[in-house]
């Protein structure tokens, strides 16, 4: 066999465009169409919208304007504006920066330099404006060359830097910004940055109380056992509370003004020292997972220099806080130790109610205990042989592979389903769960259904949810049933489930629904698959003559070859979402509560337009 050349011509040095057009998922994680809170183009707008927070900490300016129609987006703040020299080099030339400075930038957000490099080359068009000093230079790129770069002019404008770019469509398909995440990333900026405000189209975001805001705005008051906690001190602030109603835990942890999606050291401190706390200020053993139940919180730490596990940031690594400071564990639990005890001396009414919470927790798990070990085994033995699931390559918590955003479990009803997608998926990133007719409804009831109902207990398993969040296997779970009312219905229970046991899995944006087409137009050389009317009209006209058409009644019908064009590059996803007016308990009894037989099949329905409030 003949041996290929390998010589100093298959040497290729790319340039920095090249390079981050290659390999986006390197700089951005997962590209996606914007249906998820992790798709690129957030991180595209995050990149920008992290160098005017830096400018804001920096003590210059108090606003930033946020603008985005349909493609096309502009962020502008009134911060010192970036020197006119070194304009065009800031956003096009890779380790160039000003977050090298420590003396300037002590504990910023964007520490490499490479976020709004990563926006110019992965936009069809980029402009950056700096105004300093009344004068003001502009750049103008497309998909990372520079196009136009006028002299520095005088000008009239107030200081600071406006970025406008519209994200490339031959790498982002179909995308489109939904409000509803950026809202929640912008309301993320304003908690960690009290005096902050941010204009988004005209409404405005702002924040007092930081992240005791930011519960009170995720938690309906009479959800919470007791007001919030919220303690503060150099480079630290917490917040917390213990719900009424919910299972599990809920962290909401940031680091350098990053949300870290994934927790991390910092993390992994305040669960600890908050079980360390507690034993020690009632003098009694608790189990951690007792102390810990139903607890919601939120931490932030300033860290020198911090370290993430990639890229994206979602994961803090950094195990000291930088310099000659101490541990990160060390310096929280020095913190939490201190104030919360306090805390507890000074306020023996919430006290007595975390107390009588922790006891509450402990009888229930000792009902469960047994009940949990017939699961387990069950589960255990189901995996060896788990005819319901079958796996892919990548999960979520692989954090070295740059794929395990795109992690995705399937949850299908029937075998016809998901013989159909078990043949067309990709096995690298997509797993399948198929399930046997409908689920349970889990309305009202106590965790107890979930280990002894074997359907939701191998779900569970699946998911590895049992413990923390932070074990998740998969970044999206994706509910794939028929379009008809049984489907409906189907998935009305898993949602049911997820809202009533796992709510923080809907609350962080991991639930979707797939869309599949209902009808196929096509001629001899054309197939256009269409997801409703208005598509089905425009493909008939656009075929005509005499197109043929099929109208898809479930998702058996659809052959393995077909269903791949629908989970593949142009999947359509429809993200389940919490509306912000309706609390858990408000929604789960209007959906399943006892209602007559006519208003269930009006919500059934009215489903996709009721729960998922997502705009068209």
């Amino acid at each position: 066999m003949a041996q290929t050349e390998y010589t100093e011509d298959n040497i290729r040095s790319l340039d920095w465009k090249e390079h981050i057009r290659m390999r986006p998922g390197m700089y951005i994680g997962k590209l996606g169409d914007g249906s998820s809170p992790d798709d690129g183009i957030y991180i595209l707008l995050k990149e920008v919208i992290d160098n005017c927070i830096d400018e804001f900490v920096m003590g210059a300016g108090k606003t930033i304007e946020i603008r985005i129609k349909d493609k096309e987006v502009k962020v502008r703040d009134y911060g010192r504006g970036i020197p006119l020299g070194k304009v065009v080099d800031v956003v096009s030339k890779m380790n160039t920066g000003g977050k090298y400075d420590t003396r300037a930038f002590k504990k910023s957000v964007g520490l490499n330099g490479v976020g709004t490099k990563a926006v110019n080359a992965l936009s069809a068009y980029f402009k950056v404006e700096s105004v300093r000093d009344n004068q003001m230079k502009t750049a103008e790129f497309e998909l990372g060359e520079l196009k136009n770069s006028p002299d520095i002019e005088d000008t009239t404008k107030r200081k600071g830097t406006k970025v406008v770019f519209i994200p490339d469509e031959s790498i982002f398909k179909n995308y489109k910004y939904r409000t509803e995440y950026v809202s929640k990333m912008l309301m993320n900026y304003v908690y960690l940055n009290p005096g902050l405000t941010i204009d988004f189209n005209g409404e405005k975001f702002v924040s007092e109380n930081g992240l005791k805001d930011l519960l009170e705005d995720n938690m309906s008051k009479e959800d919470m056992l007791y007001p919030v906690i919220h303690l503060r001190g150099e480079d630290i602030e917490i917040a917390m509370t213990h719900s009424k109603t919910q299972y599990s835990e809920e962290y909401h942890s940031f680091v350098n003004g990053q949300h870290t999606t994934q927790g991390g050291t910092h993390q992994a401190a305040f669960r600890e020292s908050l079980v360390k706390t507690i034993r020690e200020f009632y003098g009694k053993n608790y189990e951690a997972s007792d102390i810990r139940k139903s607890i919601v919180s939120a931490i932030s730490i300033k860290v020198m220099e911090p370290v993430f596990e990639s890229q994206t940031k979602t994961k803090l690594g950094s195990t000291d806080m930088g310099g000659k400071l101490p541990t990160v564990r060390t310096f929280i639990n020095d913190f939490v130790k201190t104030n919360l005890d306090n805390y507890l001396h000074k306020n023996p009414e919430t006290a007595e109610k975390i107390q009588r919470k922790i006891m509450q927790a402990e009888r229930e798990r000792k009902e469960l205990s047994g009940i949990r070990k017939l699961a387990k085994e069950r589960a255990k033995k189901a995996s060896l042989h788990n005819k319901k699931l079958r796996d892919c390559r990548v999960h979520l918590g692989d954090m070295k592979n740059d794929r395990r955003l795109e992690s995705t479990l399937f949850i299908t009803e029937g075998d016809s389903a998901s013989g159909s997608i078990t043949k067309s998926r990709d096995v690298n990133t997509q797993a399948v769960f198929s399930l046997r007719g409908k689920p349970l409804n889990s309305y009202g009831m106590s965790k107890k259904i979930v280990y002894e109902n074997e359907e939701f207990n191998l779900l569970q398993a699946a998911l590895d949810i049992e413990e923390t969040m932070e074990d998740l296997r998969y970044n999206n779970i994706v509910i794939a049933t028929d379009a008809d009312v049984d489907g409906m219905h189907i998935r009305l229970l898993l949602i049911t489930f997820f809202l009533q046991f796992f709510p923080e899995l809907i609350k962080e944006g991991h639930l979707y629904i797939l869309q599949t087409p209902l009808f196929r137009v096509r001629n001899k050389k054309e197939t256009i698959y269409c997801y409703s009317e208005e598509e089905r009209l425009a493909a008939i006209e656009k075929l005509k003559p005499k197109p043929e058409i099929t109208r898809f009644k479930g998702l058996g019908e659809i052959s393995p070859d077909e269903f791949q064009h629908f989970i593949g590059r142009d999947m359509r996803l429809d993200p389940v979402m919490l509306d912000k007016a309706l609390s858990i308990e408000e929604l789960l009894s209007f959906y399943m509560g006892k209602n007559t037989p006519d208003r269930q099949e009006f919500i059934i329905e009215n489903l996709k337009v009721e729960l998922d409030k997502v705009e068209d």
